[in-house]
């Protein structure tokens, strides 16, 4: 095991977050290794796209984490959320596990997550009912497949960052995500960003660095230090 680990334990420093575990196509032991050592260095670990076998593995040997089964994640050291708060907008139930994804991936550095399910343009009354929230939000991810379509109308509709996020849901023409994709990209809504097919961790990640930047700026600037007498400033 330790053969084929080199873990980047600078990664922190650097971004702001350690490395995240990508279980697909590692052995449980892989999985394990690789998240034990970064909570030994960091008390905190993000593992993505785990078996059933590693999440419960890892949850054997890290007690204090949480599996999140649906989107096969589990985060260990989740930090209190004091930034955000960033909305996760899923389309349609099948688009579920790439929106907990984000929304993990979202808490797991320290954001305020808060979620809007079943929210497709099928029904489009869903999502205007929760318009007023969503402007609240300093940044949303929009999770759909199918057609895609529903980003496209979020975008004209409020002013905030827009994380589009295609999923693989859907019948024969949808492609795999591809159709959904190629509709993210080509909309003609302003300032939509879009990450790759089924990719919720990017999209969450990208979402958590707006919100954890947009804290910094909003943040009142440090006075400088004057002389003082008496606890009066001359």
């Amino acid at each position: 095991m330790s053969d084929t680990l080199n873990l980047d334990f600078d990664r922190n420093r650097r971004l702001g977050f350690p490395e995240v575990v990508f279980a697909a196509s590692k052995t449980v032991n892989e999985v394990l290794g690789a998240a034990t050592r970064l909570v030994e260095a960091h008390g905190q670990v993000l593992v993505t796209r785990a078996t059933p076998e590693a999440l419960a593995s890892l949850q054997a040997v890290l007690p204090l984490g949480r599996a999140h089964p649906r989107s096969s994640s589990f985060s260990y050291g989740e930090p209190l959320a004091s930034h955000g708060p960033v909305g996760v907008l899923s389309a349609g139930t099948g688009d579920e596990p790439v929106a907990e994804e984000a929304a993990v991936t979202l808490a797991a550095r320290a954001v305020q997550v808060i979620r809007f399910r079943d929210s497709g343009v099928a029904g489009l009354h869903r999502l205007l009912a929760h318009l007023d929230t969503i402007r609240t939000c300093v940044a949303l991810v929009v999770v759909a497949g199918m057609d895609g379509a529903i980003a496209s109308v979020v975008g004209g509709l409020v002013d905030i960052p827009i994380i589009a996020c295609p999923t693989s849901v859907g019948y024969g023409v949808c492609d795999h995500g591809r159709t959904a994709l190629h509709a993210m990209l080509a909309s003609c809504a302003p300032g939509l960003t879009v990450v790759n097919i089924d990719n919720g961790f990017g999209a969450g990640y990208a979402a958590a660095t707006i919100a954890r930047r947009s804290a910094r700026s909003s943040a009142p600037a440090s006075s400088p230090d004057l002389p003082q007498t008496g606890g009066q400033v001359q």
